[in-house]
């Protein structure tokens, strides 16, 4: 099948939503699910996820193949991590070289990745506030990764003594989340990722 079947979307996912249309779980009938944001099409699926805390870029598309081939191969991914203390060079070099975390009940130890401090980026507020200045000190880090875990940078950063207060994804690939604002949901002709 072409690309003229099927269809592509790229959102940025706010916070305290999940990524996916329906849910079995008791509990989660009150959570916020993608069908809120937008009347997609019969087939679609989410291609990777961003937990529920998380935000950031989301591409969706109605071809498997397609899905199956992005999360299968190794498009890095970029997040912005703003974390809990001002992180230090230290903590930086461990988490480019690689650190232990918990995956499935096992210890695992992430790949080396791209590791950046940056300045705090022009993002909107979030609807649920973090925390304020009184409970101290905050940085900012870029994370590249081409591997994507369960929850992956989270648990990074908190291995390393700085938990992540907040993550939103910004690229995937040569994808950019740009100038979306939370909420938003684009049509695209074509996911091409390299």
């Amino acid at each position: 099948m072409n690309d003229l079947v099927h269809r592509h979307f790229k959102i940025h996912k706010p916070f305290g939503y999940l990524s996916q249309f329906v849910t079995n779980d008791i509990k989660g009938q009150r959570k916020k699910l993608l069908t809120e944001l937008y009347t997609f099409p019969d087939g679609i699926m989410a291609i990777g996820r961003l937990d529920e805390k998380s935000e950031g870029l989301l591409l969706l598309t109605t071809d498997g193949k397609l899905s199956d081939h992005i999360n299968s191969s190794k498009i890095e991914k970029e997040y912005y991590a703003q974390i809990d203390g001002i992180i230090t060079n230290e903590a930086i070099d461990k988490l480019q070289n690689g650190v232990e975390i918990g995956f499935n009940g096992q210890k695992y130890f992430t790949k080396p990745c791209k590791v950046a401090r940056i300045e705090p980026p022009n993002v909107m507020e979030r609807p649920k506030k973090i925390r304020d200045a009184r409970h101290g000190p905050t940085s900012w880090i870029s994370i590249c990764l081409s591997e994507g875990k369960f929850r992956q940078v989270r648990k990074m950063t908190a291995a390393t003594g700085y938990p992540t207060l907040r993550l939103i994804r910004i690229r995937i690939g040569t994808i950019f989340l740009k100038e979306m604002r939370a909420g938003d949901v684009k049509e695209i002709s074509k996911i091409h990722i390299q």
